[in-house]
């Protein structure tokens, strides 16, 4: 379980095929710190770090997380948002994050609104029905609050400190960024099939 609000901005060092997926090796200030076994949401992707080092770790991807993301896309150098998992006692000052990725969306502006920017991205279809305007979603493991919610294209008001601290600053027009729904309106729309049943 997670927030949506990213600890720190690692890069990517390498993806390694393997027989049945890859393995992915991640800069963090923090990898001597992470124990075998622990979650990490790598943008908004929950990992399980399979080994540590002083400067990062490195998690196993399978075929399925491989078809969901956009880490080859992204290649070695890549940055990317990282997040420790949430502890019992800590506060929840982002909304609830699974650190699953429902689909990829696509960047299609980012550019200064104000003193801060604004973005725009393209969500899929299949994801449509759970963005609405004022809603949490999460895009690349950070925590936004949805603007503007039109055809298909969510708006996003970004602060200086979300952007200069997150891996927004290395987005462009174009570019795949994983995307999550907030889990409470799956368990809405599923409630509300099961009454309909």
């Amino acid at each position: 379980m997670f927030t949506g609000l990213v600890a720190e901005v690692g890069r990517i060092t390498a993806l390694d095929p393997t027989s049945g997926g890859a393995r992915l090796s991640v800069a963090a200030s923090f990898g001597n710190d992470l124990a075998i076994g622990e979650s990490v949401a790598v943008s908004g992707c929950c990992l399980t770090v399979v080994e540590h080092r002083d400067d990062g770790f490195r998690a196993d991807l399978s075929l399925e997380t491989l078809r969901r993301t956009a880490f080859t896309a992204w290649g070695k150098g890549a940055p990317v948002n990282l997040e420790r998992a949430l502890r019992a006692q800590d506060r929840l000052g982002g909304h609830i994050v699974q650190g699953h990725v429902d689909a990829l969306g696509q960047v299609i502006s980012l550019g200064e609104e104000g003193d801060g920017y604004r973005l725009s991205v393209a969500v899929p279809p299949s994801l449509r029905r759970y963005v609405a305007p004022q809603g949490s979603l999460t895009v690349n493991g950070i925590s936004l609050t949805v603007a503007d919610y039109a055809e298909g294209t969510a708006a996003f008001a970004i602060i200086p400190h979300t952007f200069s601290n997150t891996d927004l600053w290395a987005r462009k027009p174009g570019d795949d960024v994983h995307l999550e729904v907030d889990v409470i309106a799956r368990y809405l729309e599923s409630l509300h099939r099961a009454e309909e049943a």
